[in-house]
């Protein structure tokens, strides 16, 4: 029999809520959210909002205008047991003597992991533990990959036709969805902490992998550039915006050229010529990107997929078709026969303007 009323699953539900308001701004850090019950009424509430600012238990704390002596908190992650830029939240709560804390999941990262929920019942505290975990998890899926899997969540975005054509043989493809499409996916790149693209792009389309509403956020994405021989122009239009760029090659020769204050430069091994993916993913997750957006051509996303590097897939089709005359999704030219295709499972399908948005996770054959 669970040890979860129906009143907690009200509230629990109401902080995972909270915590999504955080998805453009909480970066690197997860999207918390927290309520704070007292005689089934809420007293307060709270979500991280940005990095480096207070985090959602001592915004709800700050939030009560009475005494939280006797109440329940409800968080979506384990409250922090150690000080970063700002204090240990297991404390905060311990110092406001609240009687109950719920928590959604335990927080993988060392200096927590179990830590925050120890010192609690150390203190005296009831602590359940386990109240919409896959929810809660799946909010915050980008976090607990980097610090599990030690590499970000992959996502690879794709605009294509109804026959799967992503641009003309001659490079022509603005555009190819509709203004609506585009929109959404200034949400997807603002809820990314890095955007990737490989060098057949930046020649092809001179992308600025920039969050265009800036109203979403307010620091851009890290630009990340694929780039084995480093042969991109230094006027290309991924270094001219504001913010960081990382360029990863496997030839340094023209470093001098490229590196500055906002832009790294990255050798890795070389993998069949090109650049070693696993050590880009490696590399990105140390330096704290949670989320990975891949916007890339036929040859680097048809890489990622044989490799079992993506994690999802968001295809926005456009309702026409393109011809012969084309560039596919993917190219995969060690894929022979249908035993070699990718099977995907699709977890949501919506309409956005004239076109579709779907979304789906590669599976393991």
């Amino acid at each position: 029999m669970s040890d979860f009323t129906l009143a907690d699953h009200e509230y629990m539900t109401l902080a995972l809520k909270l915590a999504k308001k955080g998805k453009f701004s909480s970066h690197p850090n997860p999207q918390v959210g927290c309520v704070i019950v007292f005689n089934n009424k809420i007293i307060g509430q709270g979500w991280h909002e940005n990095s480096g600012a207070p985090h959602a238990e001592i915004n709800a704390l700050i939030s009560v205008i009475q005494p939280v002596v006797g109440a329940t908190a409800y968080v979506t992650l384990e409250p922090c047991a150690h000080q970063g830029k700002t204090g240990p939240c297991c404390e905060a709560l311990i110092k406001a003597a609240v009687k109950r804390v719920v928590v959604a999941c335990e927080d993988p990262f060392e200096k927590t992991a179990g830590k925050g929920i120890a010192a609690m019942r150390s203190a005296g505290i009831e602590v359940l533990v386990g109240l919409f975990e896959s929810e809660a998890r799946t909010l915050n899926r980008g976090f607990f990959s980097r610090i599990e899997r030690q590499k970000p969540f992959v996502c690879l975005k794709v605009a294509a036709s109804m026959d799967g054509a992503t641009a003309m043989n001659n490079g022509e493809s603005q555009w190819i969805t509709g203004e609506a499409a585009r929109a959404d996916v200034q949400k997807l790149r603002a809820m990314s902490g890095a955007i990737m693209t490989g060098i057949g792009t930046v020649k092809s389309d001179d992308p600025a992998l920039t969050v265009r509403d800036h109203n979403l956020v307010q620091q851009q994405p890290l630009r990340v550039l694929l780039d084995s021989q480093l042969q991109v122009s230094p006027e290309a239009k991924i270094f001219q915006e504001n913010g960081h760029v990382r360029v990863f090659c496997i030839n340094t020769k023209r470093r001098a050229a490229l590196e500055g204050p906002n832009v790294s430069i990255v050798q890795t091994k070389a993998d069949n010529k090109h650049v070693a993916l696993d050590e880009v993913l490696y590399d990105l997750a140390q330096e704290g990107i949670n989320d990975l957006l891949i916007e890339a051509g036929p040859i680097l996303s048809g890489n990622m997929l044989s490799l079992g590097l993506i994690d999802e897939l968001v295809i926005y089709q456009a309702p026409h078709i393109m011809g012969s005359e084309v560039k596919p999704m993917f190219q995969t030219s060690t894929w022979k026969s249908l035993a070699d295709r990718q099977q995907l499972v699709i977890e949501d399908i919506r309409k956005i303007g004239q076109d579709f948005k779907i979304t789906a996770r590669p599976i393991d054959q």
